[in-house]
């Protein structure tokens, strides 16, 4: 018997309602994955998922224009998107990725393409970069042209679910409220065909991000013409979304409330 993924969502802000509907959809997801056996080791269930073809999908990544004009990139850090890590690295792009769950007072890890300790592939993984970056703080990041993000499931609107956590949406929103990302940021994500959901399928609250492109190993779905309902972000913390376990377990987010007063 399997044992049953992770609650990444239990220190989540939001309605209830729409916390399960999320909750759902990811189990949806993960029991599908693992019955077409597409995602690799070790397996999906509370996770990013890993996927087959995730290499196929960073190299059609790759021919995006903004993938060629883009100088900076702000990635995730799960294995689903290390493909993608590499190939910015060996490209000469600079990568920041976030230290597991912003738990470090410097909570970014800096990759400089010039300045790598071991080949591309290596120190794009967290192992490595613990060992090839620097660890830097929010205000050391410089702006961001690119942003990757990981996904459970993605809607062809560009409506994105993660793991429940809200790293990924609480990162875009300090780089935003820090002027590292502005309204021409582009948004991506990498993932299998079995993750993508029709438009409005996902549910959404107010912080959630949505991406602009999804690209699969087998296509690449520019969302923007069809978003509709689906804004961008805040340009800010939604401090009303965070638990007070969350801020408190996030040195970032302890300093800022302080600050606030």
């Amino acid at each position: 018997m399997s044992r049953s993924a992770p609650r990444h969502d239990r220190d989540a802000g939001g309605p209830a309602d729409v916390l399960a509907a999320k909750a759902a959809l990811r189990e949806e997801v993960w029991s599908a994955m693992r019955a077409a056996k597409v995602a690799r080791f070790p397996g999906a269930a509370g996770r990013i998922p890993n996927f087959t073809g995730a290499e196929a999908a960073a190299q059609r990544l790759r021919g995006l224009p903004a993938w060629e004009v883009a100088a900076t990139l702000k990635a995730n850090p799960d294995s689903a998107q290390l493909p993608v890590r590499q190939r910015a690295l060996e490209d000469g792009k600079t990568v920041y990725m976030a230290v597991p769950r912003l738990a470090e007072p410097e909570p970014f890890f800096a990759l400089d393409p010039d300045h790598l300790e071991q080949p591309p592939r290596k120190a794009a993984s967290i192992s490595g970069a613990s060992r090839s970056a620097r660890r830097v703080m929010l205000d050391e990041l410089a702006p961001v042209d690119l942003v990757v993000m990981g996904c459970v499931a993605v809607g062809e609107d560009g409506a994105r679910l993660g793991k429940g956590g809200g790293f990924a949406d609480l990162e875009y929103a300090l780089a935003t409220a820090a002027g590292l990302i502005g309204p021409h940021t582009v948004t991506v994500t990498t993932v299998h065909e079995i993750q993508l959901r029709p438009a409005g399928a996902i549910p959404l609250t107010g912080h959630d991000v949505p991406v602009d492109f999804v690209v699969t190993p087998e296509r690449v779905i520019d969302t923007r013409a069809s978003r509709g309902t689906v804004p961008r972000a805040a340009a800010g913390i939604e401090w009303d979304d965070l638990t007070d376990e969350k801020i408190s377990a996030i040195p970032l987010l302890r300093a800022l409330r302080s600050a606030r007063g």
